[in-house]
């Protein structure tokens, strides 16, 4: 899978982000850029929470649980010690304790969660332009 970043045809720095056939805008605040779309950090922590929400309806779903809604809210704070995400989960549905901590630990599992919990290695090359 390949995702590619390049200027946006609208704002002084905005970036147009695409992934397979599908595209969105990344920006910064007023005060740097023009505030056109979410910034690469509310990105992160969207990918985050989209990833926890859908995997915990599809485990739910497979246990056959009765997991109407999940929503996840999530804060990111960064000092000189590192990032902070704060994830806030409710689960609307008639489960009993047992299957919410459950569901707790499998959001402890999503793919993102794993990947951003683990050393990440970042391997950049400048390659010349076609």
């Amino acid at each position: 899978m390949s995702v590619q970043i390049q200027k946006a045809a609208q704002g002084r720095i905005a970036q147009t982000i695409t992934a397979r056939t599908h595209s969105l805008l990344a920006d910064e605040p007023l005060n740097i850029g023009d505030d056109l779309a979410m910034t690469p950090h509310e990105l992160l922590d969207a990918a985050l929470g989209a990833c926890t929400a859908l995997t915990l309806r599809l485990y739910a779903k497979h246990k056959g649980w009765d997991l109407q809604e999940v929503s996840v809210t999530l804060q990111h704070a960064s000092s000189a010690k590192g990032h902070t995400m704060t994830r806030q989960i409710v689960l609307v549905g008639e489960l009993d304790a047992t299957q919410r901590a459950r569901l707790l630990d499998v959001a402890h599992k999503c793919p993102v969660h794993k990947a951003l919990s683990n050393p990440i290695t970042i391997d950049t090359h400048l390659i010349a332009p076609p």
